[in-house]
């Protein structure tokens, strides 16, 4: 299976403030994040709108995504937005970073 980069287990792990590991496989992250996220749907609710804020996970698409699968686990759904969401966010500051290397050192602030 495919291991997440390291990035983004840091991402994850400092957005939850929880020491999980490196070296985790896909499955194994998500499977971590979905047992984390359960307790907190039934017992800290409050806690888990913090952190899906913090993230920035899309409301509507949570929603949606929850709503068109409900004998789905949702701390699975929510786990798999939460993921997708780190990557995004990686994605936009690499390309942020590389964008900047790009300009003219003239150019620069």
């Amino acid at each position: 299976m495919v291991s997440p980069d390291k990035n983004l287990i840091a991402a994850i792990r400092g957005s939850l403030e929880v020491d999980w590991q490196e070296g985790l496989s896909m499955d194994e992250l998500k499977k971590l994040l979905a047992d984390y996220i359960n307790p907190l749907i039934s017992n800290n609710f409050h806690k888990l709108i913090s952190i899906l804020y913090r993230v920035d996970i899309n409301e509507t698409k949570l929603r949606q995504l929850l709503q068109d699968n409900p004998g789905e686990d949702a701390g699975t759904i929510i786990a798999g937005l939460i993921i997708e969401r780190q990557m995004q966010k990686l994605k936009s500051r690499e390309s942020f970073r590389k964008k900047e290397t790009d300009i003219d050192e003239n150019e620069k602030w």
